[in-house]
C-alpha cells in the first residue's frame, strides 16, 4: 500500500509539474522581459466564434448593424449564460422541495477485540449489501426553503433585466459608433467639396494672373486655401478609417471587415421631440431595465434576511433505507458463521435544532440585513441618477435640435454667400482675399451642419437610451 502511494504520488506530480513549472518561477533577471515563450504554449486560447459574412456590397442599415451586433456581440452572450446560470440555480432551490432517493452498495469488515470473562478475544465481522436504497426528506423547515426559492426567483429576474440592460447597451454602443461614422463620412464629402471650391478658385485665381489681372501674392493665397483643403480631406479620410473600426468593433467582427453604411444625406432627421421631460422621466423609471434589475436585487436580499432568521428554527426529516444484507462473522477458536441473506430496513424521523454555531446564525443574520440595506440604497442611488440622466439628455436634444437648425441656416447663408462671392470675383468686383474668405467660411458651415446633424442623431439616440426606449422603439 505504501507503495502504491508513492507511484500514484509520483505520476501526479509528472502530470501537473509540465504546466505550472514556467508560472511558479519568477524572472531571472530585473533589466529584461520574461521569457514567457514556454508558458505561451500551456495556455491556449479556446477556438474563435468565425465573424458573420456581410455583403461588401450592400448598404447596411442601423436596424441591420444592430441586429448584428446583437448576434455576434459577446457581451449579450455573457449575460444570457449568467440568465442561464441563475435559471440553475431557481432549479436547485426548488429540488429541496422534493426527497432524495439514492441506490447504495456497502460492504465492511470489522475486527475488534471483545472483552469476555478476564480476556480480550478477537472477532472479525464482514457484511455485505449488494443493492439497497436511502431516502431522505425534510418534512417541515419553517419556510426556510420556500424563501431560498424566493431569493433565487428574484435572482434569475434580476440577471434577465440583466441580460436586456445589456442589450440596451448594445444597441447604444452600434447607434454611437455608427452615428460617428456618418459624421466623419459627412466631413469627408464636405472636405472633398471644399477642396473642389478651393481648386476652383485658385484655377481662376492662375487665369487671371495670366492675364495681368491678379497679382502673385493674391494668387498664392488661393493655392494655400487650396493646399489646406486637401490637408483637411485627408484627415476627414484618416478619421473615416478609424470609425469604420470603432464600429466594426461594437458589432464583434474584425476591424478589416468591409461593408457600407448609409450616406447622412439619405437620414431624415425628426423635427422635435416626442416627449416632455416629466414623460421621458416617468418612462424611464417604468422600463429601464438596470433600475428593475436593482428592484429585483432587493427583493432576493429581502428573501435571504428571511432565510438567514428561519435558520434558528429546527427542522424535521424523515429517512430511512431498505436493502438485503449479508454477514459472516469469526471470533478465536471458535467456527466461521455465515448469515442468511436477509432484508433490511431503517426508518427515521429527526428532530434537529441547532442551539449553538459559534454566533454563524447571527453573523449570517447580520451579513443578510447588511446587504438588504444597500440594496435599497443601490435603488433610491439609481433611480435619482436615472432622473438626472434622463435630464441632461433630454437637455442636450433640445440644445442640439436648436444646434442643427441654426446650423442649416447658417450653411445656406454661407452657400449664397461664397457664390455671390465667386460670381462677384468673375466681374472684377471682389479680391482673390475675398472668394478665400467666403470659402472658407462656407467650409465651416459645411464641417458644422454635419457635425450638428450627427449630433441631434446621437443626442436622440442617448435619449432613448436613458429612457430605456432603446429596447421597445423601431430602429430606423
Amino acid at each position: 500500500m505504501h507503495c502504491l502511494r508513492k507511484q500514484t504520488i509520483l505520476m501526479l506530480c509528472m502530470l501537473v509539474a509540465d504546466g505550472v513549472v514556467f508560472s511558479q518561477k519568477a524572472p531571472s533577471v530585473p533589466d529584461r522581459p520574461w521569457d514567457a515563450s514556454s508558458a505561451k504554449q500551456q495556455l491556449t486560447s479556446p477556438p474563435l466564434r468565425p465573424p458573420p459574412a456581410l455583403d461588401p456590397a450592400k448598404i447596411y442599415t442601423l436596424a441591420d448593424l444592430v441586429n448584428i451586433a446583437e448576434q455576434n456581440n459577446p457581451e449579450t452572450r455573457v449575460a444570457w449564460e449568467n440568465a442561464k446560470a441563475r435559471a440553475g440555480d431557481l432549479g436547485i432551490a426548488k429540488s429541496t422541495l422534493y426527497p432524495t432517493l439514492a441506490a447504495v452498495a456497502l460492504a465492511s469488515s470489522v475486527q475488534v477485540g471483545v472483552f469476555f470473562g478476564n480476556s480480550f478475544q478477537k472477532q472479525t465481522t464482514e457484511s455485505i449489501s449488494p443493492g439497497g436504497f436511502t431516502v431522505d426528506y425534510t418534512i417541515f423547515d419553517f419556510g426556510q426553503r420556500s424563501e431560498q426559492i424566493s431569493a433565487s426567483k428574484s435572482n434569475l429576474l434580476a440577471a434577465n433585466f440583466q441580460f436586456n440592460d445589456t442589450h440596451r447597451k448594445v444597441i447604444f454602443q452600434v447607434m454611437q459608433a455608427y452615428y460617428k461614422l456618418l459624421d466623419t463620412k459627412g466631413k469627408e464629402d464636405a472636405a472633398k467639396a471644399n477642396l473642389k471650391d478651393a481648386q476652383t478658385v485658385q484655377q481662376a485665381a492662375e487665369a487671371r494672373l495670366q492675364s495681368g489681372l491678379t497679382t502673385l501674392p493674391d494668387v498664392l493665397e488661393t493655392r494655400s486655401a487650396a493646399a489646406q483643403a486637401d490637408y483637411d480631406l485627408q484627415a476627414a479620410i484618416g478619421a473615416t478609417e478609424i470609425a469604420y473600426g470603432d464600429l466594426a468593433f461594437s458589432l464583434g467582427i474584425p476591424p478589416t471587415t468591409q461593408f457600407q453604411v448609409e450616406s447622412l444625406e439619405d437620414i431624415k432627421l425628426p423635427d422635435g421631440i416626442v416627449n416632455g421631460i416629466e414623460a421621458s422621466i416617468d418612462k424611464a423609471l417604468s422600463q429601464r431595465p438596470d433600475l428593475v434589475q436593482r428592484v429585483a436585487e432587493l427583493r432576493a436580499a429581502a428573501a435571504d434576511v428571511s432565510v438567514a432568521h428561519k435558520a434558528y428554527f429546527p427542522t424535521l426529516t424523515i429517512g430511512g433505507s431498505v436493502g438485503v444484507n449479508r454477514s459472516y462473522g469469526v471470533q478465536i477458536n471458535l467456527p466461521p458463521v455465515y448469515s442468511p441473506t436477509t432484508t433490511t430496513w431503517v426508518g427515521t424521523l429527526t428532530l434537529h435544532w441547532t442551539l449553538f454555531d459559534g454566533l454563524a446564525r447571527e453573523n449570517r443574520l447580520a451579513k443578510a440585513r447588511a446587504d438588504q440595506r444597500q440594496a435599497a440604497a443601490s435603488v433610491e442611488s439609481i433611480r435619482i441618477q436615472i432622473e438626472n440622466e434622463v435630464w441632461s439628455a433630454y437637455s442636450t436634444a433640445r440644445t442640439a435640435l436648436r444646434q442643427q437648425r441654426a446650423a442649416a441656416a447658417l450653411l445656406k447663408a454661407a452657400t449664397e454667400s461664397y457664390n455671390s462671392s465667386v460670381e462677384s470675383y468673375h466681374y472684377g468686383l471682389r479680391n482673390e482675399i475675398n472668394v478665400v474668405t467666403a470659402q472658407r467660411t462656407l467650409a465651416d458651415a459645411r464641417a458644422t451642419d454635419v457635425n450638428a446633424r450627427t449630433q441631434l442623431l446621437t443626442a436622440l439616440a442617448t435619449l432613448a437610451y436613458q429612457t430605456g426606449d432603446l429596447l421597445y422603439a423601431k430602429i430606423p
